[in-house]
């Protein structure tokens, strides 16, 4: 298989080797912006982040292999309402790696450190794939730091009870091509840091179930109607959060954020902006 095509499926992967201006037709450059972006040292490593907007803070977390620039969408949106902070996570975008073996909770705790080093006690936090996984899990470590929250294409595990039977073979083939590709010593990307981009997809998250029961903020739980994500697992999410509303969203995949930004950002606007209500519709009949 050529460089070319593996490039093409690493895409059909992950959506993030599109460039910044192709999910925005804003110009800011997020993810690029030197008039804002900054390091900080968390953890061990060098952790990059811009801030934008002012207000009460948001925090905005892409998925797997992405980037800040993945989210430009959704930073240009939001950053009219909320102080905006982005980064990227742990072996993405600028950030360091640092480690042989990426995994959730160790991002998790690089971005609870950065709130830490800013100072911000309690955000909103918006979590996209990858990102909704780290949302879940900060939110079960760290329940103080998050007043609420919205997540999209999350999952608790990575198994074919959670994920469509149809994406094994597709990591598997790109596991095999970037197998070949570090074999062969090429050095035309970054291979090691690629397999474990994909190991984090194919052996994890493994999030318990009983786990999301103790997390009590409200939780917006996202997915498309074609998602990579089964309908009956984020159904399976949504059902053991205490308080919790349910989207899926139609004629829309796990790309949504970026192929309907104009749908997803308002629905999410809408779950923040008003106060939470769980309302019964067994309740509602029984009254009358």
């Amino acid at each position: 298989m050529s460089l070319k095509r593996i490039v093409k499926l690493w895409f059909i992967i992950f959506v993030l080797f599109m460039p910044a201006q192709a999910f925005s037709e804003d110009k800011t450059p997020y993810g690029h912006n030197e008039a804002v972006g900054k390091f900080a040292m968390v953890n061990g490593i060098k952790f990059y982040y811009e801030i934008y907007g002012k207000g009460e803070p948001l925090v905005l977390i892409h998925g797997n292999g992405d980037s800040i620039a993945g989210l430009s969408a959704q930073i240009e949106y939001f950053s009219k309402k909320y102080q905006v902070i982005v980064a990227d996570s742990r072996g993405h975008g600028k950030s360091e790696l640092g480690t042989d073996h990426l995994n959730y909770p160790q991002m998790m705790e690089d971005w609870n450190e950065l709130l830490n080093q800013l100072h911000v006690k309690q955000t909103k936090l918006l979590g996209w794939s990858d990102g909704g996984i780290l949302a879940l899990l900060m939110a079960i470590s760290h329940p103080d730091k998050i007043s609420k929250m919205a997540i999209m294409g999350a999952n608790l595990r990575p198994d074919e009870t959670a994920v469509h039977s149809w994406v094994k073979p597709i990591l598997d083939n790109a596991l095999k091509q970037v197998d070949a590709m570090i074999a062969a010593q090429d050095t035309s990307a970054n291979w090691g840091l690629q397999k474990q981009l994909l190991m984090l997809l194919m052996t994890q998250p493994n999030i318990a179930v009983q786990s999301l029961r103790t997390i009590k903020i409200p939780v917006l739980v996202m997915a498309g109607d074609r998602d990579v994500i089964k309908g009956a697992h984020t159904l399976e999410i949504f059902q053991n959060l205490e308080n919790a509303h349910l989207a899926i969203l139609p004629g829309n995949t796990h790309f949504a954020p970026v192929n309907d930004p104009s749908t997803f950002n308002a629905l999410v606007n809408d779950f923040f902006a008003k106060p939470f209500t769980k309302p019964s519709t067994q309740d509602i009949m029984e009254q009358h």
